[in-house]
């Protein structure tokens, strides 16, 4: 079994699992929150995060030249399409929400974040699942011969399934979901010339034909685009376990159709979304196949190099392709870059290669040697990354007043609506606390942000005055429910105090054990500044009460939990502006 092999064998629990969860709870939560109030809100002003990442200061920039990854920070399983001039780009989110974000482009390198196609309840209920459940995986094609746009991707949550949803404007929001009859993930439509639509997905092979673990199928269906469903009894596996069947590949899954003079291609990642993932592809004179394979798969890997390698990048694939501005194509994927202890903190990022299609079938360029972390631009692009309202990329600082009208799309919320807990205020943020904390699988009042980078600062100044011991407020970062540090403030007897916890759980067990790592008396008159500070797997947690001089809170710890290798699971760590009603830390 390969080193991150897990991962993807959990899907099967999921999707056994996590789909026969029932939305009512939901609402009757919502309720329950709105009907007891929570008096003592804290007020989070003078937000700055600042990157700084060494790989980005030994390799600047030259004029015709941008970073890869294109989306730092947790966006993986990257899906693209393109409308004449304009290209639409979309990601995973899993509990994060609002969910499915997405971007838009020009040129490929200079990227908009317009917004979420799942910004709606109606649309996405993951009040009640893990925060690697959700959504993930999701396709979003531009029909030409109805000028409509589609988003498809499978919901582990609420009996959600897989669901489709539309728009003519990416701009203007999206359609409440159709629910799909079909079992299986990671799907992706395609539209033909003569205006028939196929659906193709991953699944299991069927009963009985199993032949050994990860051994997956591809299924399509044609879609009836007047009633928004694949037609009952058109399926067919097109593809059964991968590439080489006799060698029993795993995880043959994201499927996408393409069509290219006359041919039509099927591009699948295959090997499990870890350090044997891999993009392979297939051709056919019909979408409904036989699909033969290249002979020179794989098509893209990082998989056969030195695990020491300078600037590693890992995990390469589920990709998508796209015709670029000037004729060429590209192809947009996952991958990872570990820490120096080799760790996953940042989660599977989003990644770009131009591909070489002048030969039967694409190859990514350069995707089958290390990858390196500059790109030279396309002929006529300027780099405007961070610039203009263009996401930022490389060593950045972003700061947030909380001021504006409109929140920053990075902030997003965990298993519901933000704006259930935020409000502005003249002093800055205020969050509502729930009675729910970090550790339960419910919805948090925490404001959180992807961080971007294996070396960060993080801080916030914070208003706050905890009337008892089941108060807190402060900084949580967290790679899940049962693995996370809470940094804050709460109220024992007729003192403040800050403390740092640390919750853990053990490997495929749903044990998990809270520890405080240190704590102290604090005064609270004013404002209080909370800091975090990583630098690859060492956080330090500090704060200050006059706004200049820091004191540390625990000394170094270690970031492992907050890695993919210790915690498990599809998503990166997140770093939130926390409060709770329900606090129960062990503090005494």
């Amino acid at each position: 079994m390969k080193k991150f092999e897990f991962v993807n064998s959990r899907q099967i629990v999921l999707l056994t699992v996590l789909m026969t969860m029932i939305a009512v709870a939901g609402f009757s939560q919502k309720k329950k929150q709105k009907e007891n109030p929570v008096k003592n809100t804290p007020v989070f002003s003078k937000f700055v995060y600042q990157g700084n990442d060494q790989v980005y200061t030994d390799n600047p920039l030259k004029a015709d030249e941008f970073y890869n990854p294109i989306l730092q920070g947790c966006y993986p399983d990257p899906a693209i399409c393109r409308k004449g001039d304009d290209y639409y780009l979309v990601c995973s989110s899993f509990a994060m929400f609002p969910g499915v974000p997405i971007f838009h482009s020009k040129d490929l390198v200079n990227w908009t974040q317009i917004g979420h196609v799942l910004d709606r309840v109606s649309q996405l209920n993951v009040f009640d699942c893990g925060i690697s459940a959700g959504v993930y995986a999701p396709g979003i094609t531009y029909n030409p011969n109805n000028d409509t746009f589609y988003m498809i991707v499978t919901a582990f949550a609420a009996g959600g399934g897989n669901i489709i949803v539309k728009t003519k404007d990416p701009l203007k929001g999206w359609s409440d979901p159709y629910k799909l009859n079909f079992n299986g993930i990671d799907p992706s439509i395609f539209f033909d010339d003569n205006g028939k639509a196929y659906v193709v997905h991953n699944d299991a092979p069927d009963q009985g034909k199993e032949l050994y673990n990860g051994h997956r199928v591809i299924k399509v269906w044609e879609y009836d685009i007047e009633k928004d469903q694949v037609i009952a009894g058109t399926d067919k596996i097109i593809v059964d376990g991968g590439v080489d069947l006799s060698k029993k590949p795993i995880w043959i899954e994201a499927p996408h159709i393409y069509k290219k003079n006359g041919k039509y291609y099927l591009m699948c990642a295959e090997g499990g979304t870890g350090d044997w993932h891999s993009e392979v592809i297939f051709s056919s004179d019909s979408p409904k196949g036989p699909f033969v394979p290249a002979p020179s798969n794989p098509i893209l890997t990082q998989r056969h190099f030195p695990t020491d390698r300078k600037n590693k990048v890992d995990w390469a694939g589920h990709a998508d392709l796209v015709e670029g501005p000037d004729g060429k194509y590209y192809g947009v994927f996952l991958g990872i870059r570990p820490n120096k202890k080799d760790q996953v903190n940042i989660g599977r990022e989003t990644f770009i290669l131009p591909v070489d299609w002048s030969g039967e079938f694409p190859v990514f360029e350069n995707g089958l040697v290390p990858m390196e972390p500059k790109l030279k631009m396309p002929k006529g692009v300027e780099n405007k990354t961070g610039k203009e309202g263009f996401f930022p990329n490389g060593n950045f600082t972003f700061t947030d007043d909380f001021t504006s009208e409109k929140l920053d799309y990075r902030w997003i919320g965990l298993r519901g609506p933000r704006e259930e807990f935020i409000s502005v205020t003249k002093n800055g943020l205020q969050i509502k606390p729930f009675q729910t904390n970090i550790k339960e699988v419910k919805p948090t009042s925490t404001l959180f942000l992807r961080p971007q980078h294996s070396s960060f600062t993080y801080a916030a100044t914070m208003d706050y005055k905890p009337e008892s011991e089941k108060d807190l407020a402060g900084i949580v970062a967290a790679q899940s429910e049962r693995y996370n540090y809470v940094f804050g403030i709460t109220k024992i007897g007729a003192d403040y105090h800050i403390l740092l916890e640390r919750t853990s759980g053990k490997f495929r067990s749903r044990e998990t054990e809270s520890k405080i790592v240190a704590s102290a008396k604090i005064d609270i008159s004013q404002p209080v500044r909370l800091q975090v500070s990583a630098k690859y797997d060492e956080y330090e947690f500090s704060y200050s009460t006059n706004g200049t001089d820091f004191v540390n809170l625990g000394g170094i710890v270690s970031g492992d939990i907050l890695s993919t290798n210790v915690a498990g699971g599809f998503t990166g760590s997140l770093i939130g502006l926390y409060a709770t009603s329900a606090n129960n830390t062990l503090l005494k």
